[in-house]
Parts: C-alpha cells; sequence; structure tokens
C-alpha cells in the first residue's frame, strides 16, 4: 500500500469514527430523545393509529383516481379532513412539535457541518452536477 494509500485509509477511517460519534450525539440530544418518546407515543396510539391508516388508505385510494382521471375535489377535501383530524389529536400535535424542533436542530448542525465545506453538506453532498 503506497504512502498516499495509508494517509486515505487513516483520514476514512477517522471519518468514519467522527461520523459514528456525531450520530452518537446525536441520538443522545434530548431534541432527539423527546422527538423519540413523541413517536412512540403516537406509534401506541389506537387513535391516532386508526387515522393515520385511514388516512394512507385515502391518499392511496386518491393516487389510483387521480392516475385513472377520476380524483374529485371532494377526493381532496376527505384526505384533509383526515389529516386535519390527526394532526388536532394532542399526541400527533406534540409528536408534530418535536418534529419540527428535532429538524430545526439537525439545520444548525448541518451549517456547522457545511460551513468549511461551501456546500450544503445535508441538502448537496450526495448530490451531482447541482447548477
Amino acid at each position: 500500500m503506497s504512502v498516499d494509500s495509508e494517509q486515505t485509509a487513516s483520514e476514512t477511517t477517522e471519518i468514519d469514527r467522527l461520523s459514528r460519534q456525531l450520530g452518537e450525539a446525536i441520538a443522545d440530544l434530548p431534541e432527539y430523545e423527546k422527538f423519540e418518546e413523541a413517536k412512540s407515543a403516537v406509534q401506541e396510539d389506537e387513535e391516532a393509529q386508526q387515522l393515520i391508516s385511514q388516512f394512507e388508505q385515502e391518499r392511496q385510494s386518491f393516487a389510483v383516481a387521480r392516475q385513472a382521471g377520476q380524483a374529485t375535489q371532494e377526493d381532496v377535501e376527505a384526505i384533509k379532513a383526515t389529516q386535519e383530524e390527526l394532526h388536532a389529536l394532542p399526541v400527533m400535535e406534540r409528536f408534530l412539535e418535536r418534529q419540527e424542533t428535532l429538524v430545526d436542530r439537525l439545520e444548525t448542525i448541518n451549517e456547522t457541518i457545511s460551513d468549511p465545506l461551501v456546500i450544503d453538506f445535508g441538502g448537496e453532498a450526495g448530490g451531482c452536477c447541482n447548477d
């Protein structure tokens, strides 16, 4: 193995180690922990699960109807009504609030990582040919 290859392998190992540490640190954030608690609460809430299933079913039916050219405004309104009913549940409101808080925190972390790279690490690092 050449010196350059050894250095590259060493740098890759260090980056992998730091990435794991970052992931672990994010998992330890209070925002992440609160998000996970809220997510579990939604998963355990029977009414929320019922409305989620209903919403997904309506959304799938609408997609099929739209592809067939048979979607109506009433279909759209039914989906919106179910979504509003779902989002009005206290357990879901808490989940959405905590999700937004976590996303805000992750965006701040992304900005910190992206600063020295002169790219949006989370948004563009994996992309190709962004003009």
